[in-house]
């Protein structure tokens, strides 16, 4: 009987061990760390933000799941075992992605800070606004969640660009690639969507430079960033909101989680923040998916969207 382990930190653990446990029955011994007696005892570990070297302490693990769509918090670990690991591509995740970027690029595209305000003071007037064709929303980083996040933009009538690091083509999306093509990518960008994987190349990406390169009409630049906190550089966004350079921002990943009561992006009256939830992981929808995956590799299948670690991806 296949044993795992739940090393879980930043979301309610519990609920996780409970669906673990509901839909293994009899088919699989589920512990939650750090309530565990003998480490050699476990094949695989489901871990979402483990303290770097705990995993290492488990000698007889086969494979490593990422309890979300990222996997950077993993491999900042360099004692990491040197086994298979497997990021989690599921539906309910994209889904959830893809309302997120839609959602928060009609609510730019739209004003609605500005109605807001208005709503609050009681003023009465409408804004005119260029249509939804005229607004270009580049995508940076299109995987399965950019090109699902790409189709729900075009199907809301938005013109789509995409950015990747390498060539890569995309039905009814612009594309460009590489340092040559970001350049261009940026200037007839709108609102800029960052779904990029954190690696030593994106660390960073999102600073003032970068902003100061987005095209001006008809909207003011905006920033969606999705991805990782790793890639923005904070004091530059407040910057770019403060002087103008970004008309607006809707920040889910940051710096430093939980982000810190003191920030100033708090309140902005330019930013919709929301806590790392644009593609929350669900229990009910990813745990079928973990355990199909290790009945097939105990049966000799290979796992799903294995990542590349020198990629980091």
């Amino acid at each position: 009987m296949p044993k795992i382990l739940l090393a879980i930190q930043g979301f309610e653990p519990q609920a996780w061990l409970e669906r673990f446990r509901a839909l293994s029955r009899t088919k699989h011994e589920v512990s939650l760390w750090p309530d565990v007696r003998d480490a050699s005892d476990f094949d695989y570990a489901c871990a979402w933000k483990a303290p770097a070297g705990l995993l290492a302490q488990f000698p007889k693990l086969k494979a490593i799941f990422s309890l979300g769509a990222g996997v950077d918090h993993l491999l900042q670990d360099k004692t990491l075992p040197n086994v298979p690991i497997a990021r989690i591509v599921d539906q309910d995740l994209t889904i959830r992605m893809v309302g997120y970027v839609v959602l928060h690029a009609h609510l730019h595209h739209r004003q609605m800070k500005l109605y807001e305000r208005q709503s609050k003071e009681r003023v009465w007037i409408d804004h005119n606004e260029a249509p939804p064709g005229a607004i270009k929303v580049g995508l940076m980083g299109m995987g399965v969640m950019g090109q699902a996040s790409a189709k729900g933009l075009v199907a809301s009538g938005f013109t789509v660009v995409g950015w990747s690091r390498s060539p890569k083509k995309v039905a009814d999306v612009e594309m460009f690639s590489g340092d040559d093509g970001l350049k261009k990518f940026l200037a007839q960008t709108n609102i800029l969507v960052c779904l990029l994987p954190l690696t030593p190349e994106t660390k960073g990406i999102l600073k003032y430079d970068l902003f100061k390169k987005l095209a001006r009409e008809p909207i003011a630049p905006v920033l969606i960033n999705a991805g990782r906190g790793g890639e923005q550089v904070e004091a530059d966004i407040l910057r770019a909101l403060d002087d103008g350079t970004l008309g607006g921002a809707s920040l889910d990943v940051f710096e430093q989680e939980p982000l810190p009561a003191e920030s100033p992006l708090w309140g902005h009256p330019k930013a919709y923040i929301t806590p790392h939830n644009a593609a929350s992981s669900d229990p009910r929808a990813l745990v079928a998916n973990i355990l199909r995956q290790i009945e097939n590799f105990e049966r000799g299948k290979p796992l799903e969207n294995l990542v590349d670690r020198k990629l980091g991806y």
